[in-house]
């Protein structure tokens, strides 16, 4: 079987699965599942790889709701990876249309089933929690899960197909500050206001926004504010996302925050506390896998275009991975400019034909990027040695 055979054969596999990964996708979308209790989209989805043939392992890298689906080729050979997210937002269930994106993975996998006796390697579908908080894949990559895989790809909604846009560095800030509480009337002469501190703190950061530079970001909520309006704040606590369009542009924002709180604290009398939380890394498309990825979903029917050079875009634990192991996270173009990511609209616009027809796009440019890789395998040393590159500017 020729590459070109191989890749029209992926293609017709996935048409033939249509109706099967339709009905995953709307189960994952009527049963939507938070971060890190995704059990039972987790099982759809292993499931349906099991009934492919796949042999699974649960609890991937020690997370409960994570999983790897494995198939093997003819002989030993390069192991690629398809990654699966499936967790929903609160309240607003699979509005960042993750329940696409872990339906597409499956397909691109029960699809290389098909072929995979052909080649030399391996094909994993990894099953990914948490990407909305935490990072599941944060996790698997500090638990080694990408030690022994040559690549990892998935794909993302989005308003326009692009494969090369990139994403921002990000963390989270908890800042609290310890008071004193007092009587507002009576003796606030004896009072600390934790909530003064808290509002200089936004102060202070909002001061410093017209010297941010085009891709910081910071946003913040009080999650706790006082008891009472009669009484003195003796203790608040407020959380914080920060953005950079590098690790340390973010790390430089963060320290730029907490100058902000230690300020604060100072003039007010107040005691901080600052929990910096693990973060996402800036996501870099492998150049190599992205032009594959390129050409093969161009064949497809769709125009690729290349970002904006001011792109606005979000961030993604997918960037962890990135830094690891060669790695693509192209958008396909599912719903329309005018509706926002993390919206009821954007959830809905996902259930339509449109929807549908990029988890499908999708799982096909997938499956044949997959066979580019396994049937000339050099080109993996290629993306190896453009990461290391990468890494070490």
């Amino acid at each position: 079987m020729n590459l070109t055979e191989a890749k029209q054969q992926v293609c017709e596999a996935v048409d033939a699965l249509q109706s099967k990964l339709w009905g995953v996708c709307t189960q994952l979308y009527e049963n939507p599942e938070i971060a890190f209790e995704e059990f039972e989209s987790a099982a759809t989805i292993t499931a349906a790889l099991q009934d492919g043939g796949f042999e699974i392992a649960n609890g991937t890298g020690g997370l409960e709701t994570s999983f790897t689906g494995t198939i093997n080729g003819h002989s030993e050979g390069p192991t690629i990876a398809f990654l699966a997210e499936y967790d929903a937002l609160p309240e607003i269930g699979h509005a960042c249309g993750h329940n696409l994106i872990g339906t597409a993975a499956l397909g691109a996998g029960l699809a290389i089933k098909t072929v995979i006796d052909q080649f030399a390697g391996q094909i994993r579908v990894i099953g990914t929690p948490a990407e909305e908080r935490s990072g599941g894949k944060r996790i698997l990559v500090d638990a080694g899960v990408f030690e022994d895989v040559d690549a990892a790809m998935m794909f993302h909604p989005s308003a326009k197909n692009m494969v090369t846009r990139g994403s921002l560095a990000s963390m989270r800030l908890h800042i609290e500050f310890y008071g004193q509480t007092a009587h507002a009337a009576a003796s606030p002469q004896e009072g600390i206001n934790a909530l003064d501190a808290m509002i200089l703190t936004f102060n202070g950061i909002n001061a410093q926004r017209q010297h941010f530079e085009i891709k910081d970001r910071i946003a913040g909520i009080i999650t706790h504010g006082g008891e009472a309006a009669n009484i003195i704040p003796g203790y608040t606590r407020a959380e914080f996302s920060i953005r950079g369009e590098t690790e340390n542009r973010r790390d430089e924002v963060c320290a730029k925050a907490i100058a902000c709180a230690e300020a604060a604290a100072k003039a007010t009398g107040c005691t901080l506390k600052v929990e910096p939380q693990p973060g996402y890394n800036e996501i870099y498309p492998n150049p190599t896998l992205a032009d594959l990825f390129a050409k093969n979903l161009t064949t497809l029917g769709r125009e690729v275009i290349a970002p904006e050079p001011n792109e606005r875009m979000g961030s993604t634990d997918m960037g962890n991975v990135s830094k690891v192991v060669p790695a693509i996270h192209p958008y396909l173009e599912t719903v329309t400019d005018e509706i926002a990511g993390h919206t009821v609209e954007y959830r809905d616009m996902c259930m339509t034909e449109r929807g549908q027809k990029a988890m499908m796009d999708a799982a096909k440019a997938l499956a044949m990027t997959a066979v580019d890789l396994l049937a000339e395998p050099s080109r993996l040393k290629q993306a190896r040695a453009e990461l290391d590159a990468y890494l070490a500017s």
